[in-house]
């Protein structure tokens, strides 16, 4: 038994797993519709090794769900950015979101990320529509705010990676 589905499977599901089945890439996906594009910020704020954001990246970009931007020749560094299909991906980002707030907390926890729906100035609930207005909700539409709480875990982890002097790999190999 393998642990790959058949290529000529028609289970959207199944190929869908196959490029986003495992934690790594899900989190590396959360960054970088947080913003995180550079190789030490996606490891500071995942966890994973260099070795594993490095094949995680290689795999997200060779399913093209990313690509990579120089952001320096000398020594050349690479940004990675979400290409349209790795966009495409961000419903499923807000799907976790939501179950996540729902199944994984409290309720006295409170949300790690709240947002502001720009075409309506409300906040749009869970999605994947806007309860206040009934638009989708698109990415570039909405406004997020960390909570407290969840900026200063991330500011945390960054600055703990930085203090540990993390083993730095680009990833741009």
């Amino acid at each position: 038994m393998t642990d790959t589905v058949d290529d000529h499977t028609a289970c959207p599901v199944a190929r869908s797993q196959e490029i986003v089945g495992d934690r790594w890439t899900i989190v590396i996906l959360r960054e970088l519709f947080m913003g995180s594009h550079r190789f030490e910020e996606i490891q500071a704020q995942t966890g994973a090794t260099p070795q594993m954001l490095a094949a995680r990246l290689k795999r997200l970009e060779a399913d093209q769900m990313i690509e990579r931007r120089p952001y320096s020749q000398r020594p050349l560094r690479n940004e990675y950015h979400l290409t349209e299909k790795g966009q495409a991906f961000y419903p499923v980002i807000l799907a976790l979101r939501a179950w996540g707030e729902h199944w994984c907390k409290s309720p006295e926890e409170g949300p790690a990320v709240t947002y502001i729906h720009k075409l309506c100035g409300k906040d749009p609930g869970f999605g994947p529509v806007c309860e206040a207005c009934g638009e989708p909700m698109r990415r570039e539409e909405l406004q997020p705010q960390m909570s407290a709480e969840y900026a200063a875990e991330r500011e945390r982890r960054h600055r703990l990676f930085k203090e540990q002097g993390a083993t730095r790999q680009t990833g741009d190999g």
